[in-house]
């Protein structure tokens, strides 16, 4: 079994898109651990905020029916893929990491970017795995976090799942 992180985020309906989607790793995946979940603003565009959090889950799929599943759940979630990168979101999820796989696999590239860009994917990552190792640099998530230095704003917020 390979042990993944997953960034999910969402601007639209944010709180419903969010719990489909852990609702439908739940059924898919052993094990869903969830970070902390943050708001933060829109990066890249004027645009509502953002609800965004780290999950990790456990699977035997391949890094590309890993991918095509992900992409699902985003269509079911009204996700429009032809709107321009930086826009409005119903729900975005992403592969950070699959084990310590590094480069381009299935037309994904591991590990993510974004995980040392972005404070709203690197804070919840840091959160859920402080001291796994990032599988390129070497250094731990929580030593990445504190040595983050782009100002992004997040906070995190009140989010229940599963919902009982």
């Amino acid at each position: 079994m390979a042990c993944v992180y997953l960034s999910l985020g969402s601007n639209i309906d944010r709180y419903r898109h969010l719990t489909i989607a852990l609702d439908a790793l739940a059924e898919e995946f052993l094990n869903v651990t969830v970070s902390t979940v943050y708001e933060s603003e829109a990066v890249g565009f004027d645009g509502d905020n953002f609800l965004n959090f780290v999950a990790c889950i456990e699977t035997s799929n391949s890094v590309s029916e890993l991918s095509l599943f992900l992409k699902k759940i985003e269509d079911q979630s009204g996700r429009n893929r032809k709107t321009p990168r930086f826009s409005a979101r119903t729900l975005d999820i992403d592969i950070l990491t699959y084990d310590k796989r590094v480069g381009v696999i299935d037309g994904v590239t591991l590990p993510r970017a974004e995980i040392t860009e972005n404070a709203f994917v690197l804070k919840p990552l840091a959160d859920l795995a402080p001291t796994q190792l990032h599988p390129v640099l070497g250094v731990s998530y929580l030593e990445l976090w504190q040595q983050y230095s782009t100002v992004q704003k997040l906070w995190p917020v009140d989010f229940t799942w599963p919902v009982s």
